[in-house]
């Protein structure tokens, strides 16, 4: 179900106070990050604020810098969900759900944050593939490895998801916790582990010593890149919900997908463009980017002008374009609410 944008605005915005902070309400606060967000003409805050106040509103930087600081993120957490809930869950009728997991790195430049022992920070995203929506995040400053953070990402899947990963969490711990968890998987395992047949068993024995275990195992090659690829998966062979060898490759490949949406959201949505320099306010501007996919999501623009999602993001643009910023045209849409 799609919607226009300004019914969109008046959703996320309209139970936001304008009153609790004289200098900068947290209508606009949370406004002037989505503004720097959706808005592909931005690429600081001072090119932000500078259009406001030639726009008439004038809001210090450093207040917004303070407030991005100190002010929690429960408002952007509230209308992530929101608008999650409202993106028609079209996987619901697909026999799997089909939820490729997997990590994006944005480097942090600061020194204050080098001088607190953080050089980047991960962002894991459950993504589901049918419905175009996010299962699960999570924001992690810091450089651990991936595989520390599979298990919960798995145990984000709903019943009929199937978590999709690459090499990078398939330690062989990590895949005997996850058959425990009674959640359905493929990964890419290393083509080092070693591998054992067994006599009467449609299971292969994956790997030596206290953690090795048996598992469903595919192998498949691209013959225009000569890769060879090794898939462990607990999905049915036999039965009404049985998934052939072919369906587990095709499975795999639907991975990529993720790395498309990190694409867009790096290019399009500022997502490695950070202006802050502390960790509320670089993990408030991941949530806003996170939203702004949303909205462009759930947005309807008219049919001439496509219904990819940059052709909305470009529609919007010439849109806000006649109002000066996104923030003036969020302004008006919610003027009476």
């Amino acid at each position: 179900m799609v919607y226009p944008f300004p019914k969109i605005v008046k959703h996320i915005l309209k139970d936001l106070p304008q009153n609790d902070y004289p200098a900068l309400n947290s209508r606009l606060f949370v406004s002037c990050w989505l503004g720097f967000s959706l808005d592909k003409s931005l690429t600081s805050m001072r090119d932000l604020f500078r259009r406001l106040k030639i726009g008439g509103i004038n809001i210090d930087i450093s207040t917004f810098s303070k407030a991005s600081k100190k002010r929690g993120i429960e408002s952007f957490k509230t209308i992530y969900q929101k608008l999650t809930k409202k993106i028609q869950r079209k996987g619901d009728r697909e026999k799997y759900n089909i939820c490729p997991i997997d990590s994006t790195v944005i480097s942090l430049t600061s020194k204050l944050l080098h001088n607190l022992g953080f050089h980047q920070v991960k962002l894991f995203s459950n993504f589901n593939s049918n419905s175009g929506s996010f299962e699960e995040n999570l924001i992690n400053f810091g450089s651990e490895h991936d595989y520390k953070f599979g298990e919960k990402m798995i145990s984000s899947l709903r019943a009929n998801g199937v978590g999709v990963l690459d090499r990078g969490f398939a330690s062989k711990q990590f895949l005997k916790r996850t058959a425990r968890l009674n959640k359905y998987f493929v990964i890419r395992i290393s083509k080092l582990y070693k591998l054992e047949f067994l006599e009467n068993s449609e299971q292969i024995k994956v790997g030596t010593g206290k953690n090795s275990g048996l598992y469903r195992v595919i192998n498949f090659c691209d013959v225009e890149t000569k890769t060879e690829y090794r898939l462990v998966t607990n999905l049915p062979s036999h039965g009404e919900n049985s998934v052939s060898n072919e369906e587990v490759s095709e499975i795999y490949r639907q991975r990529w997908r993720i790395q498309c949406l990190w694409k867009f959201l790096k290019m399009h949505l500022k997502l490695d463009e950070l202006i802050t320099k502390n960790i509320n306010g670089i993990t408030i501007q991941i949530y806003c980017t996170l939203i702004a996919y949303l909205i462009l999501q759930l947005a309807a623009i008219p049919q001439e002008f496509g219904n990819k999602l940059l052709d909305k993001l470009c529609y919007l643009q010439a849109c806000m374009c006649q109002e000066i910023s996104y923030i003036h045209w969020m302004n008006k849409i919610t003027k009476y609410c």
